[in-house]
This record gives structure tokens, sequence and C-alpha cells, in this order.
């Protein structure tokens, strides 16, 4: 099991980035795929996630109307877009995946979304600097 992040970088408050998470060597079809971000000194939060079995997204409230979540499972890519970025927004951004989700309970899934404890795998991480 891989997973590729890209797509980060350098963006002024207001701007907009596209982050990419492709994932190897598992099957896709049957994930979540989520983002999490991880800013210095503080601890990895939950930013957006989706199931591929069905579509189902969600978001942190801060990212609300800003962010959107969306899959292509021909490529086994995941992206995450990013507008109307600000300062709190920077961060290392780490997609993780869940595997196998087709088996568990629907409650679990959405509980799961945005924690940590929910996904079996991790990329390397982008890096996502907004200056102002």
């Amino acid at each position: 099991v891989q997973l590729v992040e890209s797509g980060g970088g350098l963006a002024q408050v207001g701007g907009s980035l596209r982050l990419s998470c492709k994932g190897f060597g598992f099957a896709f079809d049957d994930s979540a795929i989520g983002w999490f971000r991880q800013a210095p000194g503080k601890e990895r939060e939950g930013v957006s996630a989706i199931t591929i079995t069905d579509g189902t997204t969600k978001y942190r409230d801060s990212v609300k109307g800003r962010f959107t979540i969306s899959s292509e499972t021909s490529t086994n890519t995941v992206y995450l877009q990013l507008n109307n970025l600000t300062p709190e927004d920077s961060g290392t951004y780490i997609c993780g995946a869940a595997l196998g989700i087709r088996k568990l309970q629907t409650v679990t899934v959405r509980l799961g979304l945005l924690n940590s404890w929910f996904y079996d795998n991790w990329g390397q991480g982008t890096q996502v600097t907004v200056s102002s």
C-alpha cells in the first residue's frame, strides 16, 4: 500500500491550491481517503475525507465552503481543492487510506472519517504555506 501526495506549495492569502493523493496497491473502490494537516507544535487534525464506495464527504467546520474533496477512480486519485486560503491553513497535508470499509457499519465510517484512528496507511505529506 502506498499513498503519494502532491500539489502543495506557497500561496497568498485568498489564493488556491489543489492537492492530489494517489493510491497504489489496494482496492481503491473499497476505501475511504482522508486529508489531515499538521502545523508545527500542533496536533494532526482531520480536514476532509471521502468514501470511495459511495462518495460521502466530510469537512471540518473551518474549511466548509472553501475546500472541496473529490475522487477519480480511474486513476485512484483523491483531490482536495483549497480555495480562499488563510495563514491558519498552513501545514503539512497528509492523506490516509482506510481499507475495506464496505464491511464496516455506516455509523463507524461516518464517525471515523476525520479521525486518525480510522486510517490504516499514510502518505508522506505535502507542505502548504499561506503567506500574508
